[in-house]
């Protein structure tokens, strides 16, 4: 479940999530997650509607559970920094 916290924090980096995430060849959104737990090549990540799954960490490095991750097409891309946000 997602915590209201998570969601409004989740919410400043936009409205992508999982299952909508914009490109479709290529509108080129990331979507902003939480990291729930982190494995070897991999992170399990939620988006703001409470949806889960697992996503690459291959270009990623020092990921911890907590983290703000920006995904695209199931791959981790960058950490989502609060400055960032629009």
């Amino acid at each position: 479940m997602v915590t209201l916290k998570t969601k409004v924090r989740l919410e400043a980096f936009g409205s992508c999530t999982l299952e909508e995430e914009g490109c479709s060849l290529c509108g080129d959104s990331a979507v902003p997650v939480e990291v729930l737990r982190v494995g070897e090549g991999f992170a399990r990540v939620q988006d703001r509607l409470g949806q889960q799954t697992e996503v690459a960490t291959d270009f990623m490095t020092d990921i911890r559970t907590g983290d703000v991750l920006l995904v695209h097409k199931g791959v981790a891309l960058a950490r989502g920094e609060v400055n960032e946000v629009r």
